[in-house]
């Protein structure tokens, strides 16, 4: 039982990341309607920049912050001059162009850091607070991944910038008629979701370890998250992110082993897909042709 216990709250760790970088990809997804191949790599060279930071004396709090701001620049930079000219191109270019900034990032960090293996530190205490069951990272990455979707859904739901956002995602034509200008919405959400998915890459990075690869896994336990939330609901995707962690890690204790874990999330955004196509929280649109 104790075992049992153990693999669920580190699960429920796991889970979280998985939640923000789903939270990430779901939100890009709401402007675009694309799946952002990158997206993980845009977190794994905000990741990069933090251990720079940190390796020259900054402290752990400041250099997360200075990469809050930065990966928040980085994600309206690459929408603006990167995606914008391409947006209203057919699906296949832009999944070409979204494939193709994953390579060069991924390309650029194995360039500028090299590919030895770097740890990362964690900001939270090495003792655990709860012996044998959770370790003070683990519940640090709870606790970070629930204030991120409580700041995300006050941000959305109460302020004005928060409702153009929400609108401009959900019907961009009318949004310009009443003049909310979508392009610096659309802008402001990739800014939004590199921020997040910078948050997932630092508290990732003292599980896996730092190198240009990190993410790629975590990238394919993100998306059958969102796939199975929903890839419309935000909160969908947080919380297919936990049911996905969970399920994976207990999975991999007590019925397949380690070496087969990642199959999970790919049985798990199959039989989605084919069960639930909208997900558990997401929602059927209906379209009159």
């Amino acid at each position: 039982m104790d075992e049992l216990l153990q693999q669920i709250f580190a699960g429920l760790a796991t889970g979280g990341i998985y939640a923000s970088l789903a939270l990430a990809l779901v939100m890009i997804y709401q402007s675009t309607h694309h799946l952002n191949f990158a997206q993980g790599e845009m977190a794994m060279i905000s990741t990069y920049l933090a251990w720079s930071m940190i390796q020259h004396g900054v402290p752990y709090w400041v250099a997360f912050l200075i990469t809050l701001a930065v990966s928040f620049a980085m994600g309206v930079g690459i929408q603006r001059f990167v995606i914008r000219p391409v947006e209203k191109s057919p699906i296949l270019s832009v999944v070409i162009v979204f494939i193709g900034l994953l390579v060069i990032l991924q390309s650029v960090a194995g360039w500028i850091f090299g590919y030895t293996i770097q740890t990362f530190p964690s900001p939270f205490p090495s003792e655990p607070l709860f012996e044998n069951f959770i370790s003070s990272h683990e519940l640090g990455v709870i606790a970070l991944t629930f204030i991120v979707v409580g700041l995300l859904w006050a941000f959305l739901r109460f302020t004005k910038v928060g409702l153009a956002m929400r609108a401009a995602a959900a019907n961009p034509t009318s949004s310009e008629l009443v003049g909310i200008r979508v392009s610096s919405m659309l802008a402001l959400g990739w800014g939004l979701a590199a921020t997040i998915g910078s948050i997932a890459g630092m508290m990732v990075a003292p599980i896996v370890y730092l190198d240009p690869g990190m993410m790629t896994s975590v990238f394919l336990y993100a998306s059958a998250g969102a796939v199975l939330g929903g890839v419309d609901n935000p909160f969908g995707a947080v919380m297919g992110g936990f049911i996905l962690g969970v399920l994976e890690n207990v999975a991999g204790a007590f019925l397949i082993g380690t070496e087969l874990k990642l199959t999970v999330a790919l049985v798990v955004m199959v039989v989605t897909l084919i069960v639930k196509p909208t997900g558990l929280l997401g929602r059927v649109v209906v379209t009159r042709v």
